[in-house]
């Protein structure tokens, strides 16, 4: 289709040559033969449809399909039996010792993690000694201090003023390590953090779920061992495994198949009430007071997640830390020269390193990147505490990524042999797919110079850098040139 325009331009050259610059420079310039009273020009622009450019839109990244996490196959057993969620031996030896605890009516430990996932498994443990008969008076439980694990002697001195006949340690890590305290005693270790068969506490029975995908988390883990030892246990703990099993696997997970059927659970408390629980028991850890023994009280006097709801120390928790994460998460990336990690550098008391972590995953978009890791410097004095997650979009690779091989094969570059040794044993700790490490601020920093961060490694074989095309001599006769005359 044809459009012509007739516009009558001012006289004055000056305005003129404003209006031609201002004008569509795709136009043809006529004079009209036929006498008018002012001087005139007419524009007659003839546009076609052909000359009209027609971009398509650029198509929209696709986000990589993960597929369901209920859907990880199984591993099976001689008979055909899947191994779910954890060796069948192991989960036996475990019931039986929750039975003889419950009826030798001694003093009893409970040493749980801070997070969601570690104390509702302390937490489904301690009803269900209640419930099979064990005097809650002969029950207590041990938190640990800020920075600390179960192998630090602080940690063991503290736990053996207990002077308990029987430990239960959930949801901590394991390792190879001296008994969990010296003094006569039976532990048990419930957990699914990645393990070596040997990587327990000396003399300790366990029971892990990290070698029987989908990996179980430990309040799931727990609620199954202990729901054949009494018909109560299921109705007041269902929630609780719930609880944990969001807090670390998240809220979108379908509860089927190899998982239990908590249709019901929904249906009496609601997904809201559960999942804003988790957030609430997940916070005063976080804080830079650490306060997880209000977190542990408030969870073991609760009933039901909705009394969880209106605790106020557990809603003046979340908000310091929704403060916190959101002073802290827009930091800028730097990448390793391979553009295989991202790091993301942070200062601050609390402990929002994780969170701000599994953001970044969730949002950073890269065919190379594997490994997002977040380093905190200002949570424990001298030290960095850094948290690591797989971004999305390496999450569906082949073989999959594993960080803490990761972390460990770029220690194992370090100029000094001995760097390994001196990140400590805290360092390359927890699931393949969520790791991380404690490591003293010295070492931290020699580890980053192995990656070369902020440095682009030159690709091999690259073509020359291409010099810009010398253009022809320039068109005299212009639009401009014509009116300048």
């Amino acid at each position: 289709m044809n459009i012509a325009w007739v516009y009558e331009l001012p006289t004055h050259r000056s305005l003129l040559t404003a209006h031609i610059r201002c004008w569509i420079p795709t136009c043809r310039l006529t004079t009209s033969s036929r006498p008018r009273p002012a001087p005139h020009l007419r524009f007659i622009m003839k546009r076609a449809a052909s000359s009209v450019s027609k971009t398509t839109p650029k198509a929209k990244r696709q986000r990589p399909q993960i597929p369901e996490y209920h859907l990880t196959p199984s591993l099976r057993d001689e008979s055909g039996e899947a191994i779910w969620p954890a060796p069948r031996n192991q989960i036996e030896k475990a019931r039986r010792l929750i039975r003889e605890c419950a009826g030798a009516k001694k003093k009893t430990l409970i040493v749980p993690d801070k997070d969601a996932d570690g104390l509702t498994s302390g937490a489904i443990l301690q009803k269900t000694l209640v419930l099979l008969g064990l005097d809650p008076g002969l029950i207590s439980a041990h938190l640990l201090q800020k920075g600390r694990n179960i192998h630090d002697e602080s940690e063991r001195k503290a736990m053996a003023a207990h002077e308990p006949a029987f430990i239960f340690v959930l949801d901590q890590g394991s390792r190879k390590s001296p008994p969990v305290i010296d003094a006569p005693h039976k532990a048990l270790v419930i957990d699914h953090h990645w393990a070596l068969e040997d990587d327990f506490p000396e003399g300790s029975e366990h029971v892990t779920a990290c070698n029987s995908p989908p990996v179980a988390t430990s309040s799931l883990l727990t609620y199954h061992i202990c729901s054949p030892l009494h018909e109560e246990v299921e109705r007041t703990c269902d929630w609780l495994c719930v609880m944990g099993t969001h807090g670390d696997l998240g809220n979108t997970l379908k509860w089927e198949p190899p998982f239990p059927d908590m249709k019901t659970t929904f249906k009496t408390y609601t997904k809201k009430a559960l999942n804003d629980a988790v957030s609430l028991i997940n916070a005063p850890r976080r804080t830079s007071t650490y306060g997880v023994p209000a977190a542990w009280a408030a969870l073991t006097a609760a009933a039901t997640p909705a009394e969880l709801l209106t605790n106020p120390m557990l809603l003046a928790a979340r908000a310091e830390v929704n403060a916190e994460v959101e002073r802290c998460t827009h930091t800028a990336p730097m990448f390793s020269d391979d553009a295989k990690i991202a790091v993301f550098r942070i200062n601050s008391a609390a402990q929002v390193h994780p969170v701000i972590a599994t953001r970044w995953a969730g949002h950073l978009q890269s065919a190379k990147l594997e490994v997002v890791l977040v380093a905190n410097e200002g949570y424990l004095p001298g030290m960095v505490n850094f948290s690591c997650r797989v971004p999305r979009s390496a999450r569906v690779r082949d073989p999959p990524v594993n960080i803490i091989e990761v972390l460990r094969g770029i220690a194992e570059r370090a100029p000094n042999p001995t760097l390994r040794e001196r990140l400590g044993e805290s360092f390359a700790r927890g699931h393949k797919e969520a790791s991380g490490g404690i490591v003293p601020k010295a070492e931290f920093e020699e580890f980053l110079e192995i990656l070369e961060i902020g440095k682009k490694k030159k690709s091999e074989g690259a073509s020359p850098r291409k010099t810009k095309k010398e253009s022809g001599p320039k068109q005299s006769n212009t639009l401009m040139n014509y009116f300048g005359k």
